[in-house]
């Protein structure tokens, strides 16, 4: 059985008993035996992990893992110390440099940004190497979408940042009114001058935040364990 270790758990539990999850299971099974996939199996909800439930105050949803060696480890856009951003990452960073002035930080691990309640969420949850968008289909699009809906349910107020096309389609499980969504274009390099570069969504993810009187997130804490 998959352990979260926070409140997911008591949400989840059901979701891991379901036929669509079981078969899910069995097909993830012979992957991991048989092919290169990422992340490590252990890394695998590391979103979930990482930023439960109760502290979740901001979405960022990607599409799938990165496919390449090294690279993911369970935190959408997120890559493990030591790994070369990829240009999707760099773009965020290019944008967060606009905002608020913050440099590019020492590596791209993304772990300060999920430790204060930011869920880095992808759509799919494992890739085959070499091979994007290999294991869509497969049934993660329907435990990530219980995953949305879950959050769409709390009463607190969280903020939705949804760039490019597959993130922005989830708009439709976000119904509360207390929530913001903010959308705009991918920030990979064939699309971020098209919407991303510009957008604010950082600055304007803050202003609701605080609007709401909850604590906003420190953007410039990327690297931060603590």
């Amino acid at each position: 059985m998959v352990t979260l270790g926070n409140d997911w758990d008591g949400l989840l539990s059901e979701e891991f008993e379901k036929d669509y999850y079981l078969k899910l299971r069995e097909f993830l099974k012979d992957e991991y035996k048989t092919r290169r996939i990422y992340p490590s199996m252990y890394d695998i909800f590391n979103a979930l992990k990482t930023t439960s439930y109760k502290d979740t105050r901001v979405v960022i949803l990607g599409q799938d893992p990165y496919h390449g060696a090294g690279q993911a480890h369970g935190l959408c856009f997120s890559v493990k110390r030591g790994v070369t951003p990829p240009p999707s990452l760099k773009n965020i960073f290019k944008e967060l440099e606009t905002e608020f002035g913050i440099s590019e930080p020492e590596c791209g691990e993304l772990v300060g940004w999920a430790k204060q309640g930011v869920l880095l969420l992808n759509t799919t949850l494992t890739v085959r190497e070499g091979a994007p968008q290999s294991h869509k289909g497969r049934g993660w699009e329907i435990f990530t979408d219980r995953v949305i809906s879950l959050i769409n349910e709390k009463p607190e107020p969280v903020v939705f940042l949804l760039w490019g096309g597959n993130a922005r389609q989830k708009k439709a499980l976000i119904t509360s009114p207390k929530h913001l969504i903010l959308e705009c274009a991918h920030p990979s390099p064939l699309s971020a001058y098209a919407g991303f570069f510009g957008c604010n969504h950082f600055i304007r993810a803050n202003e609701f935040l605080a609007e709401c009187g909850l604590p906003t997130v420190r953007w410039e804490r990327i690297n931060d364990y603590n």
